[in-house]
């Protein structure tokens, strides 16, 4: 992928630290306290049948999959405040958006990144990257608003912005 078409990821400074620290625990402390349950489990003797050793493999692999998953981000990342509250459109923007004009049906999400925005455990908030179909199309946009954008089946989505605030966790 070149330069050119990665995208960028927005994140708070907060967000940014949280991510580094994480970062920063698993190349050093997360690597040496995996390493010494492997190393433990060998010790156990038959590696074929020793589940520990295994286990320890496993969690191993998930650790330099979540390091590469981090310096990704981070490489990719954007540091910036939460939006103003200005009303438009934005990465960490809370949105209410409306259906083909439709006031009784609407959705409301976040415009960022669950994971990027510390809400890995809430599921009660749809969240939409703004690299996203919808998510582009309501860029910068701001209340009353109308916007439209192509589903992945080709189908074309109007919607009005009912309402933006900045994102408080």
């Amino acid at each position: 992928m070149s330069e050119n078409t990665e995208q960028v990821i927005w994140l708070t400074p907060e967000a940014r630290d949280k991510l580094a620290q994480e970062l920063e625990y698993l190349k050093g402390e997360g690597r040496q306290e995996v390493s010494a349950r492997i190393a433990a489990a060998r010790e156990e003797g038959d590696l074929k049948e020793n589940g520990g050793y295994h286990a320890a493999r496993e969690e191993q692999g998930q650790q330099e999959l979540r390091i590469r998953q981090l310096e990704d981000m981070l490489r990719k990342a954007e540091v910036g405040e939460a939006p103003a509250g200005d009303g438009t459109v934005g990465p960490g923007s809370k949105v209410t958006i409306a259906f083909d004009g439709d006031e009784s049906d609407t959705d409301t999400f976040l415009l960022g990144s669950r994971e990027l925005l510390g809400l890995e455990d809430s599921a009660d908030l749809n969240v939409y990257s703004p690299q996203s179909p919808l998510g582009s199309a309501i860029l910068g946009k701001q209340k009353g608003d109308e916007a439209s954008y192509q589903t992945p089946n080709g189908k074309s989505v109007n919607v009005t912005i009912v309402a933006v605030e900045p994102y408080v966790g």
